[in-house]
């Protein structure tokens, strides 16, 4: 009997301990990214809480944002403003 390439895949994943829940993850994997459904949803299909799923995608290496690529460039600007103002009135004083 051969193995689909989908269980092949699974098989090797480090996290639970059934193939049925690899499988699901990958399926949960690829929706999350596609933004099918939210890091809630994704966490609840999983059966976990939303801080320890997080955690698996880090371990996973897997980045994960809450936000749209444009927000993620709108927050790092926001940020660097803040950081130069901080910056900015410390060596004033």
């Amino acid at each position: 009997m051969q193995v689909s390439p989908l269980k092949e895949i699974a098989k090797d994943l480090p996290f639970f301990k059934t193939l049925d829940d690899r499988e699901k993850l990958l399926g949960v994997l690829g929706a999350l990214v596609l933004r099918r459904i939210s890091l809630s949803k994704a966490s609840e299909i999983m059966g976990m809480e939303t801080e320890r799923f997080l955690g698996m995608l880090d371990a996973m290496k897997l980045e994960y944002s809450y936000l749209e690529e444009e927000d993620v460039e709108v927050e790092k600007i926001s940020l660097a403003n803040k950081i130069f103002r901080d910056v900015s009135r410390r060596t004033m004083t």
